[in-house]
């Protein structure tokens, strides 16, 4: 297997037990039937990174995603989990779609606050890939991070930010690489700016931008805390009329002693949003928080709508969990 491969080996000594490998059978079984249900309709669409399981299985706690002739393969780790029993899982599907070991990659998941490590490095082979989303190409990393780079299952939101970008300035909070912003741009955004407080997703977002043919000059990306930015973007008078903000669920800045919660600070970072917005801007806000509740009765917005049902695509529609929630902000 590649360098994602983790515990190195493609077995554990121990030989696991019969259950796993008939929970092995079933992710491979469920896995094939997925892939020859979906290739074809996001083969028509130039659609290469696509989703083909999530947990569907109460028993077998993995998500499996197709990139491009790439698998990544992730388990929902906890206590009981065993080192042999993602090794077996990988086998299982590579063998179910013919992908050779060194296009197998493989992740641990955990729930809860993991503090920093959105962009937490688990190899540095520093190897990024080109896929194709429709008429634009992103770079993924596969080998490198938990994260890949590219979120599919905002590829609608995404479709949804292009058809309003028309002559707008853009602003995108928590950018990553950035792959809201190069649809905005494609649909005719005047300006774009993009912040992360990440250099190393700053300048893949910059390698993102080259991919597809984005002007620089119109396009700008800042590495900076969102908070920080807001303040100074409001104190120089920085209007925008389209924007998007995917914050994590949590984060923390320890040299700053400084912590984001999604749940206790979505109302007054989106407040500091709004304050940039022009009358009538339109404001997509995500999280991908499982039990976040909404506070947003005292934002000064004209309409706010909750557009999660549209916004998810076929390939992460899941009935035991919502992969994320998406509002539509309408400013006054």
């Amino acid at each position: 297997m590649s360098s994602s491969w983790l515990g190195g080996d493609t077995m554990n000594p121990i030989n696991p037990t019969e259950h796993v490998h008939q929970q092995g059978r079933m992710l491979a079984n469920r896995v094939r039937k997925r892939y020859k249900h979906l290739r074809n309709r996001f083969n028509r669409q130039n659609i290469e990174v696509f989703r083909l399981y999530d947990w569907d299985i109460p028993e077998i706690r993995a998500v499996v995603d197709w990139y491009g002739g790439h698998l990544v393969i992730g388990e929902y780790m906890r206590r009981q989990s065993v080192p042999e029993w993602l090794p077996l899982m990988g086998r299982a599907v590579s063998e179910a779609l013919d992908v050779p070991t060194e296009k197998v990659h493989l992740k641990q998941r955990w729930a809860g606050r993991q503090d920093g490590s959105r962009y937490e490095r688990i190899d540095q082979t520093d190897r990024k890939i080109v896929l194709s989303e429709r008429d634009l190409k992103f770079l993924v990393n596969p080998y490198d991070f938990v994260d890949t780079g590219l979120f599919a299952d905002h590829r609608d939101t995404r479709q949804m930010v292009r058809a309003l970008a028309a002559g707008k300035d853009f602003l995108n909070l928590y950018c990553y690489t950035a792959s809201f912003t190069c649809y905005a741009a494609r649909g005719g955004a005047r300006k774009t700016v993009s912040v992360d407080r990440s250099g190393n997703v700053i300048q893949w977002a910059r390698e993102n931008f080259t991919l597809n043919g984005l002007d620089p000059a119109a396009n700008r990306l800042v590495q900076a805390h969102t908070f920080d930015f807001l303040k100074i973007a409001a104190r120089e008078k920085q209007r925008f009329d389209l924007a998007v903000v995917d914050p994590p669920s949590y984060s923390t800045t320890k040299t700053r002693n400084v912590a984001f919660d999604i749940v206790s600070d979505h109302a007054r970072l989106l407040e500091a949003v709004r304050e940039l917005l022009r009358p009538g801007a339109t404001l997509f806000f995500s999280t991908n928080h499982q039990n976040f509740e909404p506070r947003m009765a005292g934002l000064k917005a004209a309409a706010v709508k909750e557009i999660t049902a549209e916004t998810i695509p076929e390939d992460y529609l899941n009935k035991r969990k919502t992969i994320h929630r998406c509002w539509r902000i309408t400013i006054a």
